[in-house]
């Protein structure tokens, strides 16, 4: 009998191997934990005085501000940066030359160029306000890169596709709108959220512009010496945050798979068991 499996079933001694390799894992990674705690507690970083701002309405809502603003900004560059790549994207696969190259030279020019020189760029020379400045420099940058994303995710449906719609009389535009995009968004979804997700990350650069944005928000208190210089609480307290909203994203995009998938366009339809019917005319039994 020919084996099916794409790698050999491990052996008693492979097992006991692996297992041993999973245990010293945990151990060092135990080790590891147990020498940042002592590090922690070594350096008096869970001392009251440095946790005591976080009971403070003050600084809880200078926090929730903060947060606020962040979520703002990374919407408004979330839309933009979605509509500048469909925008670019359809610029690279449109069959004129001059727009084609038009769009290349300035996804390539935007891609290429580091997202921080583009905000202090929008915010120091252009003299924008920091918010629009911030939001520029991650629009530009996001949706040059999404628009490779869409480009590739529509050249990656089968040909056939293409060019069984060109032949029931569709134009480019329906060709796009109805079958290209429909099929390529599915493949294209977990790169598009990991991009957002860089979004999200990229806010915390507003603070460089004096954006007040949640990172704003915890230098301002870890810069406090009335709270004993508390950076590791603060950081304690905001990486959950940024983990979490980054998490839920990815939680959000992978709901929006499955919602795809239960589509009733895309499910499948069950067919009632044939029944005795009617002959139609002139289908009557023959002799």
């Amino acid at each position: 009998m020919t084996s099916t499996a794409l790698y050999d079933i491990p052996g008693p001694l492979a097992r006991r191997r692996h297992l041993l390799y999973g245990v010293l894992s945990t151990l060092v990674i135990l080790g590891i934990v147990a020498w940042a705690l002592y590090l922690l507690f070594d350096t008096q970083q869970f001392t009251a005085a440095k946790w005591r701002p976080f009971e403070y309405k003050g600084i809880q809502e200078m926090l929730l501000r903060g947060l606020g603003n962040t979520l703002k900004a990374f919407a408004l560059a979330a839309v933009l940066s979605l509509a500048l790549g469909a925008v670019l994207a359809c610029g690279r696969l449109s069959v004129h030359r001059p727009l084609r190259w038009a769009a290349t030279l300035v996804v390539e020019f935007f891609r290429a160029m580091p997202v921080l020189v583009m905000i202090f760029f929008v915010f120091v020379a252009l003299k924008v306000q920091p918010l629009p400045a911030l939001v520029t420099g991650l629009t530009l940058y996001n949706g040059s890169v999404l628009a490779e994303v869409f480009r590739t995710g529509v050249n990656a449906v089968e040909r056939g596709q293409r060019e069984a719609a060109y032949s029931l009389g569709m134009r480019k535009t329906q060709v796009m709108t109805y079958v290209l995009v429909p099929q390529a968004l599915r493949a294209m979804l977990p790169t598009i959220i990991s991009q957002l997700v860089v979004a999200l990350k990229d806010t915390s650069l507003g603070f460089l512009i004096t954006y007040e944005e949640f990172l704003h928000a915890g230098k301002a208190i870890a810069g406090n010496l009335d709270y004993d210089l508390p950076f590791i609480p603060v950081v304690m307290v905001i990486s959950p945050i940024y983990i979490g909203m980054c998490m839920l994203l990815s939680w959000f995009a992978n709901w929006v798979a499955q919602r795809q998938r239960r589509s009733l366009k895309t499910e499948a339809v069950e067919v009632a068991p044939p029944e005795p019917g009617t002959l139609m005319p002139g289908a009557g039994p023959h002799p």
